[in-house]
């Protein structure tokens, strides 16, 4: 039964979160203790030795989220901690990722996003305790990328936007051994749509590790910067600066004004997107590779847009797609995977995921997958 701690002077809230879990509070699934600031938090904390997560504002009497953060850094508590921030705060939601926050939600609080970063969290912990139980265990790297894996999956985003004005799907089939591929979506101000494709560079725990790192840099420096351009070099230079294994990441961020269908988009070293007109028509976006993110600060990246069209599908994904190989060690390749899609022209954004990964699956055969295999659809069906 998880126990979270709620950390926040406004009495309001404690209400708010009884009353959105009741249910589970009732039937024994959760429980929610609370706190009015860092010190009595840490007083909960020794009256409760089970807690498994905090749920923390930053501005608090008395001691402040933030501080919190590093007190729980020096009782090493087997617990994760996820901040609630101003929206757009990128300097305290930065902050805070560098104490040790887990994720973070923004207020005004939305309930359904918080109810799905609770899960997350949870799913993330029970992960990381079930491989500390059995590290002794751990002496393969077969093991090792089996927890990557786990690690990778419990963050994962499966539950897709329903709106009358796009469609969105993704869809990732890890390796057998695991790289760092990932996707994301989220809302942004003014009811924008933000997407993220990317794979980070190695293997195993590491790369997972790097992954969860990147995706929250970009989904919080998002949320405060509209411009994709200057996002990807905000979060490059974040990267860039505590990277001491030199790994790094490739990564296409785009953002949809559903209003409009303008879709704007900058390119950190990934693979080009395709445009999929409902007539089948199929053309890659024109757009510079730009650097791979974290290797060099200060670097501007690449950007551009494309207007989408009723019926339009924009396809996002990593080589993985591309350079999966056959027995005969051929790759599936960019102009295949383009008369892949020409056969999606008019389909729903589920069916066109499906229909890709089913196509490189087939032209695989029996040869081994050899990285990530990731990919997302977003149809606009206008504004």
């Amino acid at each position: 039964m998880p126990k979270i701690l709620v950390v926040d002077d406004e009495p309001d809230l404690e209400l708010l979160l009884r009353q959105k879990f009741r249910r589970r509070i009732r039937s024994g699934a959760i429980t929610l203790v609370f706190a009015q600031n860092g010190v009595e938090a840490l007083e909960k904390l020794e009256a409760h030795n089970d807690i498994d997560m905090i749920l923390s504002d930053i501005n608090m009497p008395e001691m402040d989220g933030l501080t919190l953060l590093q007190q729980l850094n020096q009782l090493h508590l087997d617990l994760r901690a996820v901040i609630v921030t101003a929206y757009g705060d990128m300097k305290n939601i930065r902050t805070a990722m560098n104490r040790g926050a887990f994720d973070f939600v923004t207020k005004p609080i939305d309930f359904e996003d918080l109810e799905t970063t609770i899960t997350k969290t949870l799913a993330h912990l029970q992960v990381m305790r079930e491989a500390l139980e059995s590290r002794d265990e751990l002496v393969a790297l077969r093991q090792e990328l089996g927890v990557a894996a786990k690690m990778q999956e419990s963050i994962l985003p499966t539950d897709f936007p329903a709106d009358p004005r796009y469609e969105l799907h993704a869809w990732m089939t890890p390796a057998r051994e695991v790289g760092g591929d990932f996707y994301d979506f989220f809302r942004l101000e003014n009811d924008r749509l933000g997407m993220v494709v990317a794979d980070v560079s190695g293997k195993g725990v590491p790369a997972a590790l790097f992954m969860m790192v990147s995706r929250t840099l970009v989904k919080g420096t998002a949320i405060g910067e509209s411009d994709p351009a200057r996002c990807l070099a905000e979060v490059n230079d974040m990267l860039s600066e505590s990277n001491e294994e030199s790994m790094f990441v490739t990564l296409f961020y785009a953002s949809l004004d559903p209003a409009t269908g303008r879709l704007d988009y900058a390119n950190g070293g990934h693979n080009l997107p395709f445009v999929v007109k409902a007539s089948g028509e199929v053309k890659q976006i024109e757009s510079e590779a730009g650097l791979v993110l974290g290797v060099m600060p200060g670097f501007e990246f690449p950007g551009g847009s494309v207007q989408m069209e009723p019926g339009d599908t924009f396809f996002l994904y990593t080589d993985g797609i591309t350079e999966a190989m056959d027995a005969d060690e051929e790759e599936f390749g960019e102009e295949e995977l383009a008369e892949v899609l020409s056969e999606c022209g008019g389909s729903p954004a589920a069916a066109v995921s499906r229909h890709v990964v089913q196509a490189v699956q087939e032209h695989a055969g029996e040869a081994p997958q050899s990285d990530d295999i990731t990919c997302m659809a977003l149809r606009y069906l206008g504004g």
